[in-house]
């Protein structure tokens, strides 16, 4: 080499190794959340404090109990809970996608028995922890089956689903002797818990009618619900009831059946009084993802959700008598079977860990969005998840908890019961709002969003790091800017789930995935399985109202930083 090029060729090397370790050094710009407490907005409904399960004598389990009473502490509102099966013969032992109350009976001559007994100790476990049942009025007793046998199913999660339809999904063979029995129900629950009380449930009609869960035709089921709301209204005319809890409106065959149950209310001939239409009080219908496997990795499907509740939303509000009414979304989840374990069903392989909280935690807030789009009343989501007494440790079904011990999803929940007043404005040049995701789902760049809100004293964020594909990913740095904060200085908290915080699942997985953990070893999941703080709160300066919150927040992360004044 020449020796004039020497000095050339090294003050070259040395500017492409500045040039190259600037870019290997260089961190990526963080995603700026900007929340102004001055711009709010309206309340911040909780419409997450709602909760089902198929399986309703779990409910007063050992297990169940404890889960609910978690359930109901915490929210700083009545959680209201929705199960199958509370009319169902039988004698009271749970089974998967099994329940029974044997409320009601016939004698030998054809005359009704009616025995409360277990649908009471159901709702006496609600209201002695301040929970609200949702009266799911159904299914069909065998004595008024039009089809009894066979009635009581055998079903496991391998089996196939449609095995579960027996006798307790026909029509009854008597719409009066129904209609007293609901009517003899209603009474009897305001005689033991008081009008009062009762007023504040909701009571409905059947599951899913437009599917398997109902054996007569739309027709029919329009008629049990006449005969159905007359013995509600008569027994207590300020109870609130509706319908009609099909499956997700997006489907042809579901929204057929919607519009039809619709259009009987605002003009049908009432099968009881001969009248026009039948008292809504409410509507329901659900709403479910759909995960796949895509080369051997869990690929959920929010947008598919985000299109039924969409849909029903679009139903609702094109009946101009309706569209102000109250709706529930029955089951709102990222799939439809929670009892299909993870170990027979892999596409289910997302519910232990923190998919399952990052996926609830974005989907919940664009709710919002959703129905303020449409111009309707969405007053609560039920999330269809709950617990399976005395199942294998971490199996994989879509439950809150394992044995007593909470999952990561059960944390997003504590999360939202902080979260209180109004919605305050975000900034919108984040990567997805609910029409995107309604459109594409999350399949491009992560969705790293929020949702804030304040009252008189305090303020909280919640931030997501979320992905449809079950990978960590990388960890994003964030920052949160506040502005307008009324106090000069502010108490800061800051909880996490991630890997390490507010995980039992990761803790197990580190003990070896014990298949019957030690009581040590029980003890140490149960404490990793609450709600956990990032950092050690903080009292921070407040200047001219702002204050700046920069943190790294992981893949499948969930963050929620409360400031309280």
């Amino acid at each position: 080499m020449p020796s004039f090029a020497k000095p050339f060729v090294t003050l070259l090397l040395l500017s492409w190794l500045s040039i190259a370790g600037s870019i290997s050094l260089a961190q990526p710009k963080p995603i700026e959340i900007r929340v102004d407490l001055t711009k709010t907005k309206e309340p911040l409904k909780p419409i997450w404090a709602w909760f089902g399960y198929d399986e309703p004598n779990y409910t007063y389990m050992k297990d169940g109990k404890k889960l609910l009473s978690e359930i109901a502490s915490l929210s700083q509102v009545p959680v209201f809970v929705r199960a199958h099966s509370l009319l169902v013969t039988g004698d009271g032992k749970a089974a998967l996608k099994w329940g029974s109350t044997n409320a009601y009976t016939e004698d030998k001559n054809g005359n009704p028995v009616y025995d409360w007994t277990i649908v009471d100790r159901i709702f006496d476990t609600y209201i002695e922890r301040g929970m609200k049942p949702i009266a799911q009025i159904s299914f069909m007793p065998e004595a008024l089956s039009t089809k009894p046998e066979p009635y009581k199913h055998n079903w496991g999660p391998g089996n196939q689903y449609n095995n579960i339809f027996t006798g307790w999904a026909y029509p009854p063979k008597d719409y009066k002797k129904w209609s007293e029995l609901v009517y003899q129900w209603v009474k009897h629950s305001v005689a033991r818990y008081g009008q009062k009380e009762v007023e504040s449930w909701y009571w409905e009609l059947w599951n899913e009618p437009n599917i398997g869960y109902w054996k007569g035709t739309v027709e029919e089921y329009i008629k049990l619900y006449d005969y159905t709301a007359d013995a509600v209204k008569r027994a207590l005319p300020t109870a609130k009831m509706g319908g009609p809890e099909v499956t997700g409106p997006g489907g042809e065959g579901s929204a057929k059946f919607f519009r039809a149950f619709m259009d009987h209310i605002v003009s049908g001939t009432n099968a009881v009084t001969g009248k026009t239409g039948a008292p809504l009080d409410f509507v329901t219908f659900h709403a479910k993802g759909a995960p796949k496997l895509v080369n051997g990795v869990v690929q959920m499907n929010m947008g598919t959700q985000f299109r039924d509740i969409d849909k029903g939303f679009e139903i609702v509000a094109s009946y101009p008598t309706l569209k102000n009414l109250p709706i529930i979304i029955g089951e709102s989840d990222p799939e439809g079977c929670a009892a299909c374990s993870e170990d027979l069903h892999p596409e289910n392989a997302y519910r232990n860990g923190t998919m399952y909280a990052s996926y609830t935690a974005a989907a919940f807030a664009r709710k919002y969005d959703l129905a303020k789009a449409r111009g309707v009343n969405l007053l609560g989501a039920v999330t269809w998840a709950f617990e399976f007494e005395d199942q294998p440790w971490f199996r994989g079904f879509r439950d809150l908890a394992t044995n007593g011990v909470d999952k990561p999803v059960l944390n997003v929940f504590r999360m939202f019961g902080m979260m209180q007043g109004n919605r305050v404005e975000i900034n919108t040049d984040l990567a997805y709002d609910f029409n995107k995701i309604k459109k594409e789902s999350v399949r491009g760049e992560r969705d790293i969003n929020a949702l804030a809100a304040k009252d008189s004293k305090s303020a909280t964020v919640l931030v997501w790091n979320y992905h449809d594909d079950n990978v960590l990913g990388p960890n994003a740095p964030v920052d949160v800017r506040l502005k307008g904060i009324p106090a000069q200085r502010v108490l800061v908290q800051h909880y996490r789930i991630d890997q390490q915080f507010s995980n039992s699942y990761e803790v197990w997985k580190k003990m070896g995935s014990p298949k019957s953990p030690t009581a040590e070893q029980v003890a140490e999941l149960e404490k990793a399985g609450q709600l956990q703080l990032l950092t050690s709160p903080a009292w921070l300066n407040v200047k001219n109202g702002d204050l700046h919150i920069p943190f790294t927040l992981p893949g499948q992360g969930v963050s929620l930083v409360k400031l309280t004044w």
